[in-house]
């Protein structure tokens, strides 16, 4: 079979991954955790997992009512490191939801008339109605991290940048959006793990780009631009939730929680929701950035 991307991923482990990396995804049993400082070993429990997920399936429903009955607006935006689970987690998110109050947006390169416009601009025009939620499968964070690492914009169009995004999502806020920003962290040999997962996999090979194949070798560029993202963007207005997507169940239900908590909706249901989990979901100190 022939493999996606020329084999990228698999040259890159067998000829360039650090060999810490290459020991931890060869020795790790397939519900192991790969990297040793995440607080579980094993992914959790199947059964555990499906009783809480379903719980928090039918809070969602009642949270859908809310937002239609009310004309609340909610925005989410699901931003992470490459394979860190955010298309999954945005599935399980809208499983059981109706698509036309629940919209996905997941733009591509923009056009050249987009890179003649101001920057936010197009975010701007998938900002939902009244009685609709709008989840952002990246944003407008491209350029904080992505577009530096590649060099896709200039310092100044990042300096400019960030001195912007601070007033923009303040009138996210001020315009009386629940806004949300997710932040799906995974640690390098995952990551490397579920990249080759998807390469041997037809069904999934489409999920691979060559901006993740040469990404692969970045892994110190992006954790500075990450760095340098959130110093500029964690604040008590639009603070970011960061949640450590070594166990992709574990991750998904605190994303989900998340969400649910901080939303006043009709009949919530403390004890179906549960608690998050501290040890893997928090601010950016949960990655061990100090701002």
């Amino acid at each position: 079979m022939t493999k996606p991307l020329d084999g990228a991923i698999s040259a890159y482990f067998t000829n360039d991954a650090p060999k810490d990396i290459r020991d931890q995804i060869d020795e790790g049993g397939k519900k192991d955790v790969l990297d040793p400082g995440y607080p579980y070993d094993k992914r959790m429990d199947g059964d555990d997992y499906d009783a809480a997920y379903d719980a928090l399936q039918r809070e969602l429903v009642k949270m859908q009512a809310w937002v239609r009955d009310s004309g609340s607006r909610v925005v989410v935006v699901f931003e992470g490191r490459d394979a860190a689970g955010k298309g999954g987690t945005i599935k399980r998110f809208r499983e059981n939801l109706n698509p036309r109050v629940v919209k996905t947006v997941a733009l591509a390169k923009p056009t050249e008339t987009e890179q003649g416009q101001w920057y936010f601009q197009r975010y701007i025009e998938h900002l939902p109605t009244a009685g609709q939620i709008t989840l952002f499968d990246r944003s407008w964070y491209n350029r904080g991290v992505v577009e530096d690492v590649f060099g896709f914009c200039t310092p100044t169009q990042r300096a400019h940048f960030f001195r912007q995004v601070p007033e923009f999502e303040d009138m996210i806020a001020d315009e009386g959006i629940h806004f949300f920003k997710i932040w799906l962290n995974v640690g390098r040999a995952e990551q490397l793990r579920r990249f080759l997962a998807r390469e041997a996999d037809p069904l999934k090979q489409w999920k691979l780009s060559w901006i993740d194949a040469k990404g692969l070798g970045k892994w110190d560029d992006y954790t500075r631009a990450i760095s340098e993202t959130f110093a500029a963007s964690h604040r008590d207005t639009a603070p970011w939730t960061v949640i450590r997507s070594d166990d992709k169940r574990r991750a998904r239900l605190d994303a989900i929680r998340t969400i649910l908590l901080g939303l006043p909706y009709d009949g919530k249901d403390e004890k179906a929701l549960g608690q998050i989990d501290p040890k893997i979901t928090g601010g950016p100190e949960i990655m061990g950035i100090s701002l």
